[in-house]
């Protein structure tokens, strides 16, 4: 992590959809890049390295868009590390500026999805999720639902048994992430739903899971141009958001020896990742306003924050009957509906939480404004696995 200085300068995001209901990946990242440049006044010539993040396409997608923004030449570098993918763009992104090889760099994401639950799409080879599977096998069985759901499934159960978490605190985070998607027009779902509707919902996995307590596949792209000081200077750029700190991690040990559902889904990676941006901007995690954070299910939005130190392990139940991850609270948690109603397009998702963090930091996040926001945090996880959790700091 280094401690040169980067900032954000411009971001661009286009409104979610479903699968059928958007443009081709190519036009909608190429209409989240043209925001971008046009959120800083910033002529796509002054980019100097581009990061495309996808994870369903063909390889030198991210050139197939952006040749339509501008054939300049720089290097353009295509990203897949599945729901991660967004983030470890802008991680990239951010590491070119702060070593100095360059001054401007954009991150984009970008993903057209099909409906219905992911897929491995080439089956004639080993599977990445091979060990996951088998362990997976083991501790929670359930082979007959689809693949996320058995894992993040499990992981709630775990928290279930060792805790006693009811079923109506995954259901109560669900409804909380309509609430603020409704006031979010970029968002795919905007109804409000109550947490009653949520447990009546069809069942996905008695006693474990309803289907609004899963994020809805969808498309859609977010973009964001970071620059350094010197550069924002030159070119008379306001910048007021800076990446604060930033970490990666990948899978160690514990994911498969604990034996823990919790820990196959990414406890560990997700702790240690919030733990060095922690030490690395000399914050806790009680300095923080806001929080845009994995919930592509109700349940890793709840484990999740134990795993990033807002509650203690355990304590995610009180703080959502506190209203503690909410406007009021100690933390609003995803104040753009998170990935449950804003929608998760693998590939921008990252991005897109970059931009609500943006936007939130500046001032500018009309009805979804955390009043005050100076510091906040953004976690992005990938089964497989690799998580990017980055502070971002009001300057």
């Amino acid at each position: 992590m280094s401690s040169s200085r980067v900032l954000v300068a411009g971001v661009g995001m286009i409104p979610f959809a479903k699968p059928g209901a958007s443009e081709p990946y190519d036009a909608m990242a190429a209409k989240a890049t043209r925001l971008a440049l046009s959120d800083c006044a910033l002529d796509y010539g002054r980019v100097q390295q581009a990061y495309a993040g996808y994870v369903y396409g063909d390889s030198t997608s991210g050139q197939r868009a952006l040749y339509q923004i501008g054939m300049t030449g720089i290097p353009i570098i295509n990203v897949n590390n599945n729901c991660s993918t967004g983030s470890t763009a802008l991680f990239l992104a951010r590491q070119a500026v702060a070593s100095g090889a360059v001054d401007c760099v954009l991150a984009l994401g970008f993903e057209q999805m099909k409906p219905g639950a992911l897929e491995m799409q080439f089956g004639d080879r080993p599977s990445p999720f091979a060990d996951f599977e088998a362990l997976a096998d083991q501790l929670v069985g359930m082979n007959e639902i689809p693949l996320a759901l058995r894992y993040f499934g499990g992981a709630g159960l775990s928290h279930m048994r060792k805790y006693g978490t009811p079923l109506s605190a995954f259901a109560a985070v669900r409804a909380k992430a309509s609430r603020h998607a409704a006031r979010n027009p970029l968002a795919v779902f905007r109804n409000e739903v109550s947490t009653e509707e949520v447990l009546a919902s069809p069942v996905l996995w008695p006693g474990v899971m309803t289907r609004l307590m899963a994020c809805p596949p969808t498309c859609g792209a977010a973009a964001a141009i970071l620059v350094s000081p010197e550069f924002a200077r030159r070119h008379d750029l306001d910048c007021k958001v800076e990446i604060a700190a930033q970490a990666m991690t990948t899978d160690g040990e514990s994911t498969f020896e604990a034996g823990d559902m919790m820990q196959l889904v990414g406890f560990d990676l997700s702790r240690r990742a919030a733990r060095q941006v922690y030490e690395a901007a000399g914050i806790g995690p009680e300095d923080l306003d806001v929080v845009e954070l994995h919930d592509c299910f109700a349940h890793n939005e709840l484990v999740s924050y134990e795993a990033l130190d807002l509650c203690g392990d355990g304590e995610a139940g009180k703080m959502i009957a506190d209203g503690d991850n909410s406007y009021g609270g100690r933390y609003v948690t995803n104040p753009s509906g998170g990935l449950l109603s804003k929608g998760h397009p693998l590939g921008a998702t990252g991005l897109a939480q970059c931009y609500e963090l943006t936007h939130q930091l500046r001032g500018t996040a009309d009805r979804r404004q955390v009043p005050g926001a100076r510091l906040g945090l953004q976690h992005n996880l990938g089964l497989g696995g690799a998580c990017v959790v980055t502070l971002y700091q009001a300057v």
